[in-house]
């Protein structure tokens, strides 16, 4: 890629009179001769875009010059809009519904969860100011840059599995407000408006995440304000006593829905100002997370929970598994105004979306460099060919959908932050040491890790993972004794100890090796 960059002009921020661009755009003037067709074309439509205030940045890196952008706040507004939607209420409401919890039990659930695993996505929001690097690329620097094709391969199922669980949410939302009622149709819209603001990039999925949290916001108001008798005279006791292991295992499906945005959230990052300190970075990303999450969990818990003893609410929940039918028949107290709300809180369910099937692009192309020369938009246009289709037929069955893909995410991110961040903190301690320059694609680069500690930790954390698990198709003999489902837990701390002693054993290698 590095040639491709060396072609790109100069963007004069002049010329173009607004500085909200700056460091996006690269605009290509003259292709050499010696590029292939598809790779010419790929550069005059990034160049297409850019001359239209559009982003055609791939996987590169950006140049500190180019992250200079000061609105650190937008670290907020990106996470806080990312979780205050349906999908957030959604994820509590598995609480009640599926792992039969009271309000209370669910409350405190959520609130403990949400302090500690809003930590993990808020740190690894840092390293997109200060590095400037893609998160999957940034992997290469513990994994290897073959070893790094694992995670890649593995987020970009994970995302996947996310865009379909948010398309489900927010078509069945906006389905019960049609004029013929159809979760279909709208996961069909969902997914076309989280393409259409994909297809824009990164200034354009900033401008829309700063603006579409307020529906949802004063969406969440409204529920409580016309409904708050009803909900304090609803039990908060749980219907049958709660073991241990229940509240732990749906304190990790919890966990998962946050946690899930840790190789994520460096991609949202990278074109603002690397002088900002890393605490400041950090604290405004923390509170997106935290404040959002915590909101939108305890709201729909508290729903959920209530459900079972109004009729019309449990009607609109059906057998379970519609949260959009629940939240229309909690906004109805609100009348036509309330109608509004649902179709609003429908049409911002991309809010979740649009970063993630971002990743989805920028993943797909760590893991193969011909995957580099691909224009965004195809891998996004191919991501909604498979999620409407799929997120139709799972409708159906939310919560064993939700639940199978949840499992799945969690068990390879524990070990992959553990990865990422002892590397970090242990080995290179300082942004200097990653000296990212060309060292993010070159194989056999000294400033890469190899990718065998890292590779090694992750295939050794899988037997773990096994005992420790728990999901209605396996639970392990570990979970079985009443934990609950702790592989995410234990397998964070087992690779975390388990990569800093491989990799010292790795790092010595490669000296002697290189003697």
């Amino acid at each position: 890629m590095a040639d491709r960059s060396s072609s790109n002009a100069s963007f004069d921020e002049k010329e173009k009179g607004s500085e909200v661009f700056a460091g996006v755009q690269e605009i290509v003037q003259e292709v050499p001769p010696s590029k292939n067709w598809f790779r010419r074309n790929a550069d005059r439509f990034d160049a297409w875009l850019a001359s239209r205030g559009l982003e055609g940045h791939g996987i590169e890196p950006t140049t500190e010059e180019q992250r200079s952008d000061t609105r650190i706040f937008q670290e907020f507004t990106v996470w806080f809009s990312g979780n205050i939607n349906v999908q957030a209420f959604g994820a509590a409401s598995v609480g009640p519904a599926f792992f039969g919890l009271g309000m209370r039990t669910t409350f405190l659930t959520c609130v403990v969860t949400d302090l500690i695993a809003s930590l993990f996505p808020a740190y690894c929001a840092v390293f997109g100011p200060k590095l400037g690097t893609r998160s999957m690329v940034q992997s290469r620097f513990s994994w290897g840059y073959y070893g790094a094709i694992i995670p890649s391969v593995l987020n970009v199922l994970t995302m996947q599995g996310y865009l379909i669980i948010n398309c489900i949410i927010g078509g069945q939302t906006l389905g019960v407000v049609l004029p013929h009622p159809s979760a279909t149709l709208g996961i069909v819209i969902t997914g076309l408006i989280s393409l259409a603001v994909t297809f824009c990039g990164y200034q354009t999925l900033h401008w829309y995440e700063m603006l579409c949290w307020i529906p949802n916001a004063v969406a969440m108001i409204v529920m409580l304000a016309v409904n708050r008798k009803t909900l304090l005279s609803v039990p908060v006791e749980d219907p049958t006593p709660a073991s241990a292991a229940t509240i732990l295992t749906f304190a990790a499906a919890i966990a998962v829905t946050v946690v899930a945005w840790s190789p994520v959230s460096p991609d949202y990052g990278i074109f603002h100002d690397h002088k900002a300190s890393s605490m400041r970075i950090f604290i405004y990303a923390y509170l997106g997370f935290l404040l959002s999450s915590v909101s939108m969990h305890l709201v729909g818990g508290a729903f959920t929970a209530a459900a079972p003893y109004v009729p019309e609410w449990q009607a609109g929940l059906g057998n379970g598994n519609d949260i959009g039918g629940l939240i229309a028949a909690v906004l109805a107290r609100a009348g036509g105004f309330g109608k509004f709300l649902v179709v609003c809180m429908a049409l911002t369910t991309p809010s979740a979306s649009t970063p993630t099937m971002y990743t989805v692009c920028t993943s797909l192309m760590t893991i193969w460099h011909g995957f580099e020369k691909v224009p965004r938009f195809l891998f996004a246009i191919i991501s909604t060919a498979i999620l409407i289709p799929v997120g139709i037929v799972g409708a159906t069955r939310f919560y064993d959908t939700f639940t199978q893909i949840l499992s799945f995410i969690g068990y390879w991110l524990g070990p992959f932050i553990a990865i990422v961040l002892t590397e970090h903190f242990v080995f290179r301690r300082r942004w200097a040491a990653y000296a990212v320059g060309d060292a993010w694609n070159v194989a056999a680069h000294p400033r890469l890790a190899r990718g065998y500690a890292a590779v090694w930790t992750l295939l050794s954390s899988v037997p773990l993972i096994a005992v420790c698990m728990s999901q209605a198709w396996w639970t392990g003999p570990v979970a079985a004794r009443g934990t609950g489902d702790i592989a995410m837990i234990v397998s964070f701390v087992y690779s975390a100890l388990m990569y800093a002693g491989a990799r010292t054993l790795e790092l010595r290698w490669t000296a002697s090796a290189s003697r």
